[in-house]
């Protein structure tokens, strides 16, 4: 198990790697000077030269990368310049945002899943099977946002049980989990359909293991021969897809956040693209990409605990 972990940290050491120059590549190829945009058509030449010195855009591509890479590891994520704060400082105010928010919906997302797709297993062939599945493509194939526009018209503007948007803080833990909760619904069930399904699969085949048989024939019945024995195997290819959406929930939320008008990381990141704010846009990037190889490897941790077949590796 040992070698299959360092094996999977030197992969996703490499992956981190090979992001950061992404994302750097691809902020450096847009066109036009940031500078000249944020200080506006009449700027001056030395004015301009004075903000691309703040903002660190002068000198080689290559100096500019190990600045910037040097500086995170050190926890520096540079300034904002349309905030006028360090962007560290911005990041902590809106991860209480995002970070609860994946959270809620995973939560939402597994509790619905796991059971809906043992059921469908359960029923292969029948009604319930086909209702679950019909219901599993609808919620794949709705948009999202579509469907927290849905969640908005019914319930904040009919009903008025939650509001349209906006987020009081964690000073009121009630009143913040009320406000998380039709973003987290409206992350959760497409999530949820997708995680159904595959649940629904694995186990089915599962079921199909010479094991199944065995102890069904030992008078097992399908229900105890799920719960006892099918079960665990099949949450190995589950584990995986719960930490891919995880890593989707938290780093994918921002239409859902602009929706909603939560200052969280996604709603960051759309404000620095549309500002020009390169540095915010660049650092909170690489920094959701980092939460998103973490969990990768925590994924594939929990991969080897479950399957022992890893372990001796």
């Amino acid at each position: 198990m040992t070698r299959y972990l360092l094996v999977r940290a030197l992969s996703l050491s490499l992956s981190l790697i090979v992001a950061s120059v992404v994302i750097f590549a691809v902020i450096e190829v847009i066109p036009g000077d940031p500078a000249a945009f944020m200080l506006g058509l009449n700027a001056t030449d030395e004015s301009i030269a004075n903000l691309r010195a703040e903002l660190g855009l002068g000198g080689s591509l290559t100096e500019r990368y190990a600045n910037w890479i040097t500086g995170m590891l050190r926890g520096d994520f540079g300034t904002s310049y349309t905030y006028r704060v360090p962007v560290a400082e911005l990041i902590l105010d809106r991860i209480w945002v995002s970070l609860p928010l994946a959270i809620f919906a995973l939560i939402l997302s597994t509790l619905i899943a796991i059971p809906v797709g043992v059921i469908a297993a359960a029923t292969r062939g029948g009604a319930g099977d086909f209702s679950i599945m019909g219901a599993t493509q609808l919620g794949i194939a709705v948009p999202n946002f579509w469907f927290a526009m849905l969640l908005v018209l019914l319930f904040a503007v009919t009903l008025q049980w939650f509001s349209a948007g906006g987020f009081p803080g964690w000073d009121n833990p009630a009143a913040a989990l009320k406000a998380l909760t039709l973003p987290a619904i409206a992350l959760a069930l497409p999530q949820a359909s997708i995680l159904a399904r595959v649940m629904r699969s694995a186990l089915i085949e599962t079921l199909d293991q010479d094991y199944i048989r065995t102890a069904r024939a030992k008078g097992l019945s399908r229900s105890q021969a799920i719960r006892r024995h099918a079960l665990k195997n099949a949450l190995i290819p589950v584990l995986t897809i719960i930490g891919l959406q995880f890593s989707f929930l938290l780093a994918g939320a921002i239409i859902i956040e602009n929706v909603f008008f939560l200052p969280g990381l996604g709603r960051l990141i759309f404000q620095g693209i549309t500002q020009r704010d390169l540095v915010v846009v660049e650092s909170v990037t690489m920094l959701l990409v980092f939460a998103v190889i973490v969990v990768t490897f925590l994924v594939d941790i929990a991969y080897a605990i479950v399957d022992p077949r890893l372990r001796r590796r």
